[in-house]
């Protein structure tokens, strides 16, 4: 295995990716490839500032394969995976991060190397939202390991260790692992990075060679994005029952029509999927934002709780000077059917002002849109497929 060869191939990779697919190997292109020391990198890592690699694992992949590993890491960079761990475990979070994004690139027509995570289940679902289904460990060391090597959470690298050969003893003497960054390295990466999402982006898309799943997924992440709270204060401000009246005065008043003030109690119905795949934290958060709301909406809440039918011992009302609050006896756990609630609303014969639906999205929804409005606040990347749709996540 000659060093030099290896070299070309990856180069030969990065070219062949920048004119196929030029988004990736626009991102690809940010990556100095450096040789490492196979002691620590068993395949390929980066630090979001280099594409290390070990060069006998190189060798054994094919042209379409190198592809698939140059775009691998640059996307990891490009969606700040470095920055975005925290204190998780690293090796659930690498593996968290690779079913976050190898769907992404099979579909995009890359062809993986052999053991690389790719399952359907995780497809369009952020790293953040996968974590929690990868099997925890006792040790840092978990069974399955993921495509990359390294946590991302950013590692140092001095240029003098770049192209390092093998010695004549024949042992490979690459690059030393590098150090972490620091939370200041971190952010200014990650600002770096998302300078380069945005060009590489702008540029595929003049070509015409940006879209399916990748390019939704980035369009996602340029979208300007506001809290959920401050939507959902905007929307239930929106729909509150305060306006002005311009009906003529009584005689005593005069003949000038002046606007005035008329305020009534807004009825807001909110719903709880209870399927099993909201937690009670994620609940306990969004009823305290509701209550906050509604104290200052003069409105009154009736609650529904639902997964397949509605809660038998529901609907619970909660006048404005109420405290909103979870209550004690709801059960679900099932599955997920939103046509329940609809139904019922139409056997009351008095709409709501407005229907806040906190879910996940992933159930069987009524065929026709109701004529009251309707704001879906989804946990995940399910979309709806009518009425206002709020991310949670």
């Amino acid at each position: 295995m000659d060093l030099r060869d290896i070299e070309t191939k990856l180069a030969a990779a990065r070219t062949r990716l920048i004119l196929d697919k030029p988004f990736l190997g626009a991102l690809a292109l940010r990556l100095p490839m450096i040789a490492a020391d196979p002691q620590w990198c068993q395949t390929t890592s980066t630090d979001a500032r280099s594409f290390y690699y070990n060069p006998a694992y190189i060798d054994a992949l094919s042209m379409e394969q190198a592809q698939f590993v140059l775009a691998n890491q640059a996307l990891h960079c490009a969606l700040s995976h470095f920055a975005r761990r925290g204190h998780r475990n690293r090796f659930r979070w690498e593996i968290a991060c690779d079913h976050a994004i190898n769907p992404l690139l099979v579909r995009d027509g890359l062809i993986p190397p052999p053991g690389t995570l790719v399952l359907e289940s995780f497809e369009g679902m952020t790293a953040e939202e996968i974590y929690p289904s990868i099997a925890e460990n006792n040790s840092d060391e978990p069974e399955e390991q993921p495509q990359h090597e390294g946590d991302g959470s950013g590692e140092k690298k001095e240029e003098s260790d770049r192209g390092q050969k093998p010695n004549d003893s024949g042992k490979n003497e690459g690059a030393p692992k590098p150090q972490p960054l620091s939370e200041s390295e971190q952010a200014s990466l990650a600002a770096q990075w998302q300078q380069r999402l945005a060009g590489a982006a702008q540029q595929a898309q003049q070509a015409g060679k940006l879209g399916g799943m990748l390019g939704r997924m980035v369009g996602d992440m340029m979208q300007p994005r506001l809290p959920w709270r401050l939507l959902l204060a905007r929307y239930m401000t929106q729909y509150a029952r305060d306006d002005y009246s311009y009906m003529r005065p009584s005689r005593r008043e005069g003949e000038m029509i002046l606007p005035s003030l008329r305020s009534a109690q807004a009825d807001i119905m909110v719903v709880l999927d209870t399927s099993g795949s909201i937690s009670g934290q994620e609940i306990d958060e969004f009823m305290s934002e509701i209550n906050a709301i509604k104290g200052q909406l003069r409105a009154r809440i009736v609650l529904h709780a639902c997964d397949t039918s509605l809660a038998i011992d529901g609907p619970w009302l909660f006048e404005p000077w109420d405290e909103f609050r979870f209550p004690k006896t709801i059960c679900g756990g099932g599955g997920t059917d939103f046509r329940p609630v609809f139904d019922w609303v139409s056997r009351q014969g008095r709409e709501p002002d407005l229907l806040l639906y906190f879910t996940d999205a992933q159930g069987e929804f009524p065929p026709v849109e109701p004529g009251f409005p309707v704001l879906w606040l989804v946990k995940g990347k399910t979309p709806v497929p009518w009425g206002q749709r709020i991310q949670l996540n």
